[in-house]
């Protein structure tokens, strides 16, 4: 288990001793935090020998500390690799549910879902509600996870053959980590599940700007969404789904060009388009939003849904692979 500190102190006691018996290796980074993360872990290494603490001189930022502490956790022999914040909005206790489907083999990588049961968004502030929600469907286009929610949300476990895949030095340090986590998993083809948990806020203060988020995150949103259209669509496969984009984008440009030219010449020669005309410019535009709406119906249903890391086991019989499956030897 991997738990990225930084001004956590007063709530990471509570976190790490209500960790269970089921996590055999808990890595605190500490991510030049000054307000005494460090003391409070180390503190409790003396109680619990499972804790190891590393330190970041600098503040590198949440997703540099979580790759420091699963690039330990993966040389110690992890098969499951956790994160779980210090800030203690996350329960321990869920652990093993977070778990359990990567262990049965149905997920490469889990994460939480804040917004499955309706009745916990009560304590939900309704800022961070709706920025998710937002962020939700930009992740959806940036990532090919049509089938996600929550991609913010911090508590996620990855197992340790697709964590060795994964390219550590191209992802996002800080906050759209998560996000961009999600865009590379897709690139590997990963399956990635859900998991419904209660979220729990008290005193502690988000250090994400809400202002830098709403500016920042859909431009990186864009970029990888453009990535991930050539990556998945030209550069590794050409199908149906290519050929309809390229139409729709051909139509709809076309159709807008010739409506805008001839509307520009109306105008200077006070004269009004004639019904060829009209229907010269919307037809293309109409069926080139159809060819738009069929490549993104192809795009939903092309969420992977066969596990990668299955595919990667030394072990072919499917018997022995669950058979070995349940263990978890370090998070």
């Amino acid at each position: 288990m991997v738990i990225p500190c930084y001004k956590v102190a007063p709530f990471l006691p509570k976190v790490l001793a209500n960790i269970g018996p089921e996590v055999s290796a808990i890595y605190c980074v500490i991510d030049g935090c000054e307000q005494g993360s460090d003391r409070a872990a180390l503190a409790a290494v003396a109680n619990d020998a499972r804790i190891v603490v590393v330190k970041h001189d600098i503040n590198q930022g949440v997703g540099q500390a979580f790759i420091t502490g699963c690039e330990l956790a993966l040389e110690h022999g992890a098969d499951i690799v956790v994160k779980l914040d210090g800030d203690g909005q996350m329960d321990p206790n869920d652990i093993l549910r977070l778990v359990e489907p990567i262990q049965l083999g149905h997920a490469d990588y889990t994460k939480g879902n804040r917004f499955f049961h309706l009745e916990d968004l009560q304590s939900m502030p309704i800022v961070r509600m709706f920025g998710n929600a937002v962020l939700s469907f930009f992740s959806k286009l940036s990532t090919g996870y049509w089938n996600l929610f929550d991609p913010t949300n911090g508590f996620l476990a990855i197992h340790s053959n697709i964590a060795k895949r994964m390219p550590w030095n191209k992802l996002h340090r800080r906050y759209f980590f998560e996000s961009d986590m999600l865009f590379r998993l897709y690139t590997l083809r990963a399956v990635v599940v859900d998991v419904p948990m209660k979220s729990r806020y008290g005193m502690e203060k988000s250090n994400l700007s809400i202002l830098a988020a709403m500016v920042q995150f859909p431009i990186f949103h864009g970029l990888n969404f453009a990535k991930r259209i050539f990556y998945g669509y030209f550069l590794r496969e050409f199908n149906i789904a290519s050929l309809n984009l390229i139409l729709s984008i051909g139509l709809i440009g076309f159709g807008t060009c010739f409506g805008v030219f001839n509307w520009v010449r109306g105008n200077e020669l006070n004269q009004l388009a004639s019904a060829g005309t009209v229907m010269f410019a919307a037809l293309p535009i109409i069926l080139g939003w159809q060819a738009l709406l069929s490549f993104f119906a192809f795009d939903v249903g092309n969420v992977p849904r066969t596990p990668q890391r299955w595919r990667l086991m030394t072990s072919s019989p499917a018997e022995t692979v669950f058979q070995q499956a349940p263990k978890i030897e370090s998070e």
